[in-house]
């Protein structure tokens, strides 16, 4: 499974927010955030003051941390925002429910990977079965009574073991249900905003695409 190096959390740092990138850590007293709550090099404690972002700076930043957290790509991020853009309502808050759907994520939300880059492997090596179907594209969007099963090889993977028995304590987003002993999970309803707990500002997002 894929294992970040300790410089990751100097994105946290930099955000100053959890981006749960080093996965069960980041629920630890080890987390970077925890024990060093401020940007990352010389000037982060004490030093000379940053300017503060502002305008199309503060846009980008916004959109650069919402594509670190689900572990995505830029094109993929683009395409993702102009499929949300073609549908019905508000268009931030359909940009975060298709980012929730995408399969690797939901994979990591019910515990299957510590990680979105451990659930995007397990997904790309054909370890994720939806409705009996192995699905094997991150990007798939789950639906509403998808039922979410690991390979019997997958199950028994350790990290795989030790990821789930740790989100038995956390729980899982409402949305979703998990039956931690025999490794599967079901959607039980789509994403609502309220749903994501991230501090993520959508509209920053949308103005800076609007553009």
């Amino acid at each position: 499974m894929a294992r970040y190096k300790g410089s990751v959390c100097r994105l946290c740092r930099r955000e100053g927010m959890k981006l749960f990138l080093k996965g069960d850590r980041c629920f630890t007293e080890k987390c970077a955030i925890e024990k060093r709550n401020y940007a990352p090099g010389m000037h982060g404690k004490g030093g000379r003051i940053k300017k503060q972002v502002q305008g199309y700076g503060l846009q980008l930043r916004e959109k650069q941390k919402v594509k670190r957290l689900y572990g995505m790509l830029e094109r993929q991020f683009a395409l993702t925002f102009k499929r949300a853009s073609q549908e019905k309502g508000v268009v931030g808050e359909v940009l975060l429910q298709k980012l929730e759907r995408r399969l690797s994520n939901v994979v990591y939300r019910l515990g299957f990977g510590n990680s979105q880059a451990q659930a995007r492997q397990l997904v790309r090596h054909g370890h994720v079965r939806v409705n009996d179907r192995k699905i094997d594209i991150p990007s798939y969007q789950v639906r509403v009574g998808d039922v979410l099963t690991l390979t019997p090889k997958a199950a028994k993977n350790d990290f795989v073991q030790g990821s789930v028995e740790a989100v038995k304590g956390r729980g899982v987003p409402k949305w979703l249900e998990l039956d931690p002993d025999n490794f599967t999970g079901k959607v039980l309803a789509l994403p609502a905003r309220d749903d994501i707990s991230f501090p993520i500002q959508e509209p920053l997002i949308v103005e800076l695409y609007s553009k």
